[in-house]
């Protein structure tokens, strides 16, 4: 994880929030290269889920919501931790996550903790222009929400019929008394979800959990997580909410154990059977075909954008020879490619590489690099996991080829200047 962190600061992926003023615990800001991979995590999350199906659509709801929404969804009651305080130093933690060895920092000795008390997670905010007279809302502790209170407005707007999902990414924040682990667990965090609506029927209950269940690994195995390192870890009786029909986990192995990064769940009709209690709307959904009327069961998909993000870097970490090779999937790469001249000091090798550049960055992230020798060039873009590497030669100005070296394999291909958009497509889909 040491070796996590120092890349992400030196290379520009994650840099710790606000960090000139001493920071912010729990909040990260992505640079350069960390913004290029979390969009397209995102990017081929949308394609995958929305774009190439016909049975989902999408939806961006408001971070500021009514605050009934959270009475009504159960946050304000039981989103809560158990929380103790050491009589001794005064910090805080989750009674659930205690280390028993972490000494108190009064006295080198164990600490003497406060009898446990639930702590809510909710991020409180405030609404109106004169002080005395705002109003207290929240932020949004989860994205879920914002889709069932809009699964009246989706159905009106458009043609979806029961089989049917709205999917979502966007920002949601919690109060963590203990956020940790580098970008594990935030206060300010981003996750992309699909609420799936079927039938409240046991067997479809059962049918779409497992099919969502191997769609959500299988995107995870397709984008370059090594296989041994995910696992399902279905929840057990005492961790379900208390609506929850079924829940599991898909589980990564990272360096501080085997941690949690998607959930599915099927959320039975909960949320609808609520939003319909608290607002007086109906949520029943009318059959075009036989006309029943009924309120939908919920499969859920919800993943962490930052999570996936830190795992994608860390199973794609790898050393060889002292040098870093970050061996992330070119679909999810910062940059699909780096142009250079052999030489920087050759206009005409300059000239050409330039223009192959400027050509291929019209459909491509692509990077300019014409720093040191050519060695040297290609040890930096491994270590931030730039997949193909593009050499402008002499001989380049006579054939019209350039040297493709790929990150993985260091295997060289020459290849004609009208062929590298082709080329890249292909390597890269």
């Amino acid at each position: 994880m040491q070796k996590i962190v120092a890349l992400c600061k030196r290379r520009g992926f994650i840099y710790p929030g606000s960090e000139i003023y001493g920071g912010l615990a729990g909040t990260w800001d992505y640079g350069p290269l960390g913004t290029e991979l979390k969009r397209n995590i995102k990017n081929q999350w949308w394609k995958d889920m929305v774009q190439l199906r016909e049975d989902i659509v999408g939806l961006d709801a408001a971070i500021m919501m009514n605050p009934k929404t959270w009475e009504a969804s159960g946050h304000v009651e039981a989103f809560t931790d158990p929380l103790v305080e050491c009589k001794k130093c005064h910090k805080r933690f989750r009674a659930d996550k205690l280390d028993v060895a972490e000494k108190c920092i009064e006295g080198n000795s164990q600490h003497e903790f406060t009898e446990a008390r639930k702590f809510n997670l909710l991020v409180k905010a405030y609404l109106g222009v004169l002080e005395e007279k705002q109003s207290e809302i929240y932020l949004r502790g989860e994205i879920t929400q914002g889709v069932h209170v809009n699964f009246k407005n989706v159905l009106d707007s458009t043609r979806v019929r029961i089989p049917f999902g709205i999917a979502q990414i966007g920002k949601a924040f919690r109060n963590e008394i203990t956020p940790g682990n580098f970008t594990f667990r935030s206060r300010e965090f981003e996750q992309m979800e699909n609420q799936f609506y079927i039938e409240p029927k046991e067997k479809e209950g059962e049918k779409w959990f497992e099919y969502w269940k191997k769609m959500r690994m299988d995107w995870y195995l397709k984008l370059g997580i090594k296989k041994e390192n995910l696992r399902f870890r279905d929840h057990e009786e005492h961790e379900r909410a208390h609506y929850a029909r079924a829940a599991c986990d898909i589980e990564y192995n990272s360096p501080f154990g085997w941690s949690e990064f998607e959930g599915i769940h099927n959320r039975g009709d909960w949320d609808l059977s609520r939003h319909e209690q608290y607002s007086g709307q109906s949520m029943k959904y009318r059959d075009p075909d036989s006309g029943d009327e009924y309120l939908p069961w919920v499969i859920e998909t919800s993943g962490g954008v930052d999570r996936a993000a830190l795992f994608f870097l860390i199973d794609a970490y790898s050393e060889k020879d002292g040098k870093v090779i970050l061996k992330l999937h070119p679909k999810l790469a910062p940059f699909k490619a780096a142009v250079f001249p052999l030489l920087a000091n050759k206009p005409e090798l300059v000239k050409k590489a330039k223009e192959i550049y400027l050509d291929l960055k019209k459909d491509f992230m692509v990077v300019w690099d014409d720093r040191g020798n050519i060695g040297g060039r290609y040890a930096s873009q491994d270590e931030i996991g730039t997949p193909f590497c593009i050499t402008v030669d002499f001989q380049s100005l006579e054939d019209e080829m350039v040297t493709v070296r790929d990150r993985d394999s260091a295997k060289q291909d020459r290849v004609k200047i009208v062929d590298l958009r082709k080329y890249l497509d292909d390597k890269i889909t």
